[in-house]
C-alpha cells in the first residue's frame, strides 16, 4: 500500500521536477525535432515533452499507466492548445491497432518498465513500415568503473525512483523489438552523478 501510494502521489512530483531542469529540455527539443505524421508517445509522464513538439504537431496519442503523472500534466496539456489522447495503460499493452503510427516518442522510460519485450513488441506493432521510434534515454556507462557501480545501486534506486534502472543497454533494447537504429548520439548529463548521466538519444526504424 505505501509503495502504490509513494508511486502516484510522491514520486510523480520529484521526476517532475528533477526532469524539467534546462538542460533536459533541450535534449527533449532535439530528440523530438523528427516527430511527425500521426504520434503516439508511451511513458507521457507529466506532460513535460508537449512544448518541445515541432509547431506543425496538433495531436497526439499518449499511455501513461501512472494516474498521478496525468494530474501533473493537466495544465501542460491545456496551455499546449493540442489535443492529446489519454490512456492509461503500460507500453506493453497499446490500445491501438496494428501500423497506426508515423512516429512513436520514447522519453525518460525504459529505464523503469517491467517488461521490455513486450513493450518493443508493442511499438514495432503499432508502427507503420518506416515509421520511427524516436529516444531520449539515460543508461548504461561505456566505463566499466561506472558500470559496476550501476549495478550496485540499481536495486536501491528502483525503490527511490518507482523501478529505474541505471544500467540498461539502451540501444539494444531499442533493437530488441525488431526496429534499425538509424541515428544514435551519446553523451554526459550536465550536473549528474555519472551512475545517471549516460544519455542516449536517437532514431530507430521499422523496416518497410
Amino acid at each position: 500500500m505505501i509503495g502504490r501510494l509513494y508511486s502516484r502521489f510522491v514520486f510523480p512530483v520529484i521526476a517532475d521536477y528533477a526532469l524539467s531542469r534546462p538542460h533536459i529540455a533541450e535534449r527533449r527539443k532535439a530528440a523530438l525535432a523528427q516527430a511527425a505524421g500521426r504520434i503516439l508517445e508511451i511513458g507521457f509522464g507529466s506532460g513535460l515533452n508537449l512544448a518541445h513538439y515541432p509547431p506543425g504537431v496538433r495531436k497526439i496519442s499518449t499511455v501513461e499507466p501512472n494516474a498521478g503523472m496525468t494530474k501533473l500534466a493537466r495544465k501542460r496539456i491545456a496551455a499546449s492548445g493540442m489535443e492529446i489522447e489519454i490512456h492509461h495503460s503500460t507500453g506493453a499493452a497499446i490500445p491501438y491497432g496494428e501500423g497506426e503510427f508515423d512516429s512513436v516518442v520514447c522519453t525518460w522510460t525504459l529505464c523503469s518498465v517491467d517488461d521490455l519485450a513486450g513493450v518493443m513488441g508493442e511499438v514495432g506493432r503499432v508502427l507503420k513500415p518506416g515509421g520511427r521510434f524516436l529516444f531520449l534515454e539515460h543508461g548504461a556507462s561505456g566505463n566499466p568503473k561506472t558500470k559496476k557501480w550501476q549495478d550496485r545501486l540499481t536495486p536501491i534506486n528502483r525503490i527511490i525512483a518507482d523501478g529505474c534502472h541505471l544500467n540498461r543497454d539502451i540501444p539494444a533494447i531499442v533493437e530488441s523489438g525488431g526496429l534499425k537504429i538509424v541515428r544514435l548520439e551519446k553523451s554526459t548529463l550536465e550536473n549528474a552523478p555519472s551512475v545517471m548521466g549516460n544519455i542516449y538519444m536517437g532514431v530507430a526504424e521499422k523496416e518497410k
